[in-house]
């Protein structure tokens, strides 16, 4: 009898053998939502800024709030796109800003002057931003705006025009203008903070990298400020991120930092991190400017998006999408 117990015995001994897997499918990662970042939205109006002395004229796309007259006045707030000063379309923003105008700004996408477009250098880039804020400023009153409510945003190498016409006044074009450049208040999507050695873009700006780096032109009295980047981000470091935030508090100013995990460059875009993260970004967004005293109300992200998302497909471009998913 045990000389038949023993092999059953040693069966039992032996340890588990882990299943095989090795036919079956790694589990698929959740599909993130997305869209063109225009949502099919064109904007109300265009209007020309400026005329460069070589190159195309400049242009600001207008999205009016319901019901808008131009003896209106209302806050605003102008978006610079991205595209490392080399390139970039101002549709970018017109997501964001057909959203923005639904809840009573009037929101404009402004071009400037890029290496692509125009064989221009950073620090023309800067300077045709600070010119896009001063003629919004300077016809405040027959486009229904208030001048004294003028926020600026932008992605990426927009961020950084749009923080460095706050912060960099050395880079000026029209220094001795009667009508500010500044800004209001800042909507900063992973925008570049840092262009000193080590930093973004150095190279290119080496020469003046002092007097266009928004990170080493801190000093009391910016205006309020909202930033978004994400922890894979890899132009601009979380410790870049973090270091800028202290040195603003430590400052004085009011910058509300917002480091999304596991998100990379460009996240913001719906066309990029997706819904999730568009409408994320937009509510707190909303919530800054509702604080700051740019708007007033609630919210309405949710029901604006499933709207938003509802034209987009019935447009020619989102129902040839459909097509070819099917």
């Amino acid at each position: 009898m045990m000389k038949r117990l023993l092999p059953l015995l040693c069966l039992l001994a032996l340890p588990a053998q882990a299943e095989d897997k090795s036919d079956k499918a790694p589990p698929k990662k959740k599909a993130v939502e997305k869209y063109s970042w225009t949502l099919g939205y064109k904007p109300d109006k265009t209007i020309q800024f400026s005329e460069p002395a070589e190159g195309d004229p400049l242009k600001l796309d207008l999205f009016f709030p319901g019901n808008y007259k131009p003896t209106d006045k209302h806050a605003c707030i102008v978006f610079f796109f991205g595209g490392g000063w080399s390139g970039g379309s101002t549709d970018q923003f017109y997501g964001y800003g057909k959203y923005l105008a639904s809840r009573g700004l009037v929101a404009i996408s402004a071009q400037y002057r890029t290496k692509r477009s125009h064989k221009v250098t950073p620090r023309q880039c800067v300077e045709d931003g600070k010119e896009a804020i001063r003629y919004i400023r300077k016809h405040a009153s027959e486009l229904g705006i208030d001048p004294d409510r003028i926020a600026a945003g932008g992605g990426s190498a927009g961020g950084h025009v749009a923080a460095a016409s706050a912060m960099c006044p050395k880079i000026d074009s029209t220094p001795a203008s009667a009508v500010s450049c500044r800004p209001d208040a800042l909507v900063l999507l992973n925008a570049v903070y840092d262009n000193g050695p080590g930093g973004y873009g150095h190279k290119r700006v080496a020469e003046y990298w002092k007097d266009i780096s928004p990170f080493h032109n801190i000093r009391k009295g910016h205006p309020p400020t909202i930033a978004f980047f994400g922890s894979r981000d890899k132009l601009v470091p979380v410790a870049t991120i973090n270091a800028y935030q202290k040195q603003m508090a430590g400052a004085g100013n009011e910058c509300e930092t917002h480091v999304y995990d596991g998100q990379s460059h460009g996240f913001f875009h719906i066309s990029k991190g997706g819904r999730k993260m568009f409408e994320d970004v937009l509510l707190k967004t909303d919530a800054f400017l509702v604080k700051n005293g740019f708007l007033s109300g609630e919210n309405k992200v949710a029901e604006w998006t499933v709207n938003a998302i509802a034209h987009f497909k019935a447009t020619p471009t989102g129902q040839a999408k459909r097509k070819k998913k099917k």
